[in-house]
């Protein structure tokens, strides 16, 4: 097991009416800015619920954050934070609603005279961050507890990471009811994006992490379990819900990523695909997966055959004909869950690969993988596959 320093300072309030609990999360003399996405936390009952809960503090609303939250948004809502005099944030929403407030909380605080170096340093640079904490409403990205985030520049056709020990969440309110009414879409969506999060941190090559490992197994094999339940159910069940938000929280909040190698490399294709053809997230990690494990076999054949055996009982055969089955399996839950796994369902040819290399190589995203091996050749072999 390699050396790691492990800390998330985050609290997680999970279960069943706990917005209540904002009363007591958030300062009593903190003035709020509520952000969220579209219309759906009104039309729900969440933001009243929000704001109830808030009582008597000064607070105000900002809308309008993108399923892919650009920064030409957040520096509206910075702008909004500065006039208001805002010195709490408040994220109700999802991972994209949550990765724009952790953005929004340190641009506000930005000294530089452009909040656009957070992105091009990848956060290296944040020195400080408003508080904040979050009300999650979807379950996928795990931003909830964690310090990180993506952003995308529309301008210059950019989706970058960043992440900073600044920017986790006070608290972070998980109430699996406030999933019930989210559609199939997005809850596969959510569940292919928790899968890849788990996969992209597990799926590299041995360290001996066995804790690690069975975490990340157990993960996968919970999401395997409720992922089809979760589209098939005439009436939501409480329980597989409440599975689902606290697999998308554990998938990423750090505790099965530490000590262990990892590889993003699905994630970095994954943002140009999503920035330049607008794929939703989690659609473009499940076209990018399995035929990057194709692609990295021979890399990852020791961990491809312990993930084939232990999370989809795959034993005999020879390496090739496992670690095939293993691939197999993998695209075909992503293809049960309702997620295409190629290009051409999106009507993208060999054209596009030209456009998401360049991306890549601008974007200085040449030596990805666990290895620092995966050049932009071997990112056209894997996209090559993927179509």
């Amino acid at each position: 097991m390699q050396n790691f320093d492990f800390h998330n300072p985050t609290r997680i309030v999970f279960g069943k009416n706990r917005i209540a609990d904002l009363n007591k999360l958030v300062p009593a003399d903190a003035k709020v800015l509520i952000l969220v996405g579209g219309s759906s936390a009104e039309k729900t009952g969440t933001l009243a619920e929000v704001r109830q809960a808030l009582g008597g503090r000064t607070h105000a609303t900002f809308s309008g954050i993108e399923p892919n939250p650009s920064y030409e948004t957040a520096m509206q809502a910075v702008q909004q934070v500065r006039d208001g005099g805002h010195d709490f944030l408040l994220a109700v929403g999802g991972g994209s609603v949550i990765d724009a407030v952790k953005f929004i909380a340190a641009a506000a605080l930005f000294e530089g005279d452009d909040a656009w170096h957070i992105m091009e340093k990848g956060g290296r640079n944040i020195t400080q961050a408003l508080p904040f904490g979050t009300v999650l409403t979807l379950p996928a990205t795990g931003s909830e507890m964690n310090n990180g985030g993506v952003i995308t520049r529309r301008d210059i056709g950019a989706k970058l990471p960043f992440s900073s020990r600044y920017c986790y969440p006070l608290f972070s309110v998980l109430d699996p009811t406030k999933t019930y009414t989210l559609p199939p879409q997005q809850l596969a969506n959510g569940v292919v994006d928790a899968f890849v999060h788990t996969v992209e941190q597990y799926l590299t090559y041995p360290v001996d992490g066995r804790v690690q490992d069975r975490f990340a197994e157990g993960i996968l094999q919970t999401l395997v379990e409720i992922g089809p339940r979760l589209l098939t159910a005439t009436e939501p069940d409480y329980d597989d819900r409440a599975n689902l938000v606290w697999a998308a929280t554990m998938a990423l909040n750090g505790l099965i990523g530490a000590g262990v190698p990892q590889d993003w490399s699905t994630h970095m294709i994954g943002h140009e695909l999503t920035a330049l053809y607008g794929i939703d997230h989690a659609r473009t990690l499940a076209l990018v997966l399995p035929a990057l494990l194709h692609e990295r076999r021979a890399q990852k054949q020791a961990k491809l055959l312990q993930y084939g055996e232990r999370v989809w009982g795959i034993t005999s055969g020879s390496n090739e004909e496992r670690m095939d089955a293993a691939i197999a399996h993998t695209r075909s839950f992503f293809e049960a869950m309702g997620i295409p796994t190629r290009l051409s369902d999106y009507g993208l040819g060999a054209d596009a690969i030209d456009s998401v290399i360049h991306q890549l190589q601008a974007h200085g995203m040449t030596q990805l993988s666990e290895h620092r091996d995966l050049t932009p050749a071997i990112s056209r072999k894997v996209l090559e596959g993927a179509l």
